[in-house]
């Protein structure tokens, strides 16, 4: 297993064993804390499907070209895995458990599978990339299809850049305070991130944020 597979494969099993030792209310909790992130992937997969779908897999899912599902081409945040392991069910996380243990190479995203990719509730840096060309054939022709992606993409950053508090950063949170450390909590690793934090810290004194 090399190291991509093996961080991806530990983050999982960590994540997968802590839920499943909580007590269901701590669990619901968290699937509440969740449920605005929900909805709004709804939303981004709603717009995809609509004005992506067939062009996407028709140029490139079907014809193997597609440069967005690259071997290690991912960005997975610490809690991609999170929201995903609290929507899946045994099944589904075995799936994933399994690519990783068997990967035997290629140049294609360990998780993607004959009939696409494997995560019920894909990566955030998935689900939202769009390619050059895409964009072009689809914006260029709808200008204000071009404004609702933008709209989107700036409600992304409500759940994932820690700008202000942000619940990519909660997840992390609750599981290092369970004592579950990975290398994809990038919102408490990343030197970047860490001065967003700092920032807001020092903007807001008086106000609960960041732990």
């Amino acid at each position: 297993m090399n190291s991509y597979n093996r961080e991806q494969f530990e983050t999982l099993v960590r994540v997968k064993e802590h839920l499943e030792a909580i007590h269901f209310e701590a669990r619901k909790q968290l699937l509440e804390k969740i449920q605005g992130y929900l909805s709004f992937r709804k939303k981004v997969d709603n717009f995809l499907n609509r004005h992506f779908n067939n062009l996407c897999t028709s140029q490139c899912y079907a014809t193997a070209r597609s440069a967005c599902c690259s071997r290690e081409g991912v960005i997975t945040f610490f809690a991609d895995v999170a929201t995903n392991a609290l929507v899946s069910d045994e099944r589904q996380l075995g799936l994933l458990l399994a690519s990783l243990k068997q990967d035997t190479g290629g140049g294609k995203c360990v998780y993607l599978g004959p009939a696409g990719c494997l995560w019920r509730l894909k990566p955030i840096v998935c689900e939202m990339f769009l390619c050059d060309p895409a964009r072009e054939q689809v914006f260029l022709r709808a200008p204000h299809l071009a404004r609702a992606w933008e709209e989107l993409e700036n409600h992304r950053k409500r759940y994932t850049w820690p700008d202000r508090p942000v619940l990519f950063d909660a997840l992390e949170a609750h599981f290092l305070k369970a004592g579950i450390q990975s290398p994809l909590m990038y919102l408490h690793n990343s030197p970047g991130m860490l001065r967003l934090k700092s920032k807001w810290r020092r903007q807001h004194p008086n106000l609960k944020g960041f732990r």
